[in-house]
């Protein structure tokens, strides 16, 4: 098994719980060797970080903060395909991660907001880590949330 436990341990970081469903899905299922999660939003403590479109100017979520919300839809995925497994440890390697970004119109950042999820995956698995991706801007996220993702794994 792979040391993903230590490694969070020395990043700081501990899973959340995993977000209940706002609809009627799973967070994460498996078949076979992978497991693939639903969409996963930046729920902390069970209420969204922030909610609105991503954009520059007031009234907008700013690039930076989105940023960071990915990192926790993130860590809400990696949470779901963890216990799908029945543990990280179990993650063998992160197979392709797909970013919705709410977006002004004018707003053409979404690669740059999803690499927050990207680089947290980075950190935590290394070269195990290295994953395909979609970075997508929509008009709306469920709950007015500023960004989704989708997280597919690989599981020993």
């Amino acid at each position: 098994m792979a040391p993903w436990n230590e490694r969070l341990s020395e990043l700081g970081i501990e899973l959340p719980d995993v977000a209940a469903p706002v609809a009627a899905y799973v967070p994460a299922q498996r078949i076979g060797n992978e497991i693939r999660t639903s969409g996963q939003l930046p729920f902390v403590d069970g209420e969204l970080a922030a909610t609105g479109k991503v954009g520059e100017g007031d009234g907008f979520v700013a690039p930076e903060q989105a940023k960071d919300l990915a990192r926790v839809a993130i860590l809400n995925a990696l949470a779901a395909a963890a216990r799908e497994a029945g543990g990280i440890d179990h993650i063998a390697r992160i197979s392709h991660v797909t970013g919705f970004v709410a977006s002004d119109p004018g707003f053409s950042g979404q690669p740059a907001v999803v690499n927050g999820a990207s680089e947290l995956l980075g950190e935590i698995f290394g070269d195990a880590g290295a994953h395909t991706r979609s970075a997508v801007g929509v008009a709306v996220l469920p709950l007015d949330a500023p960004v989704e993702i989708e997280l597919t794994v690989i599981v020993e």
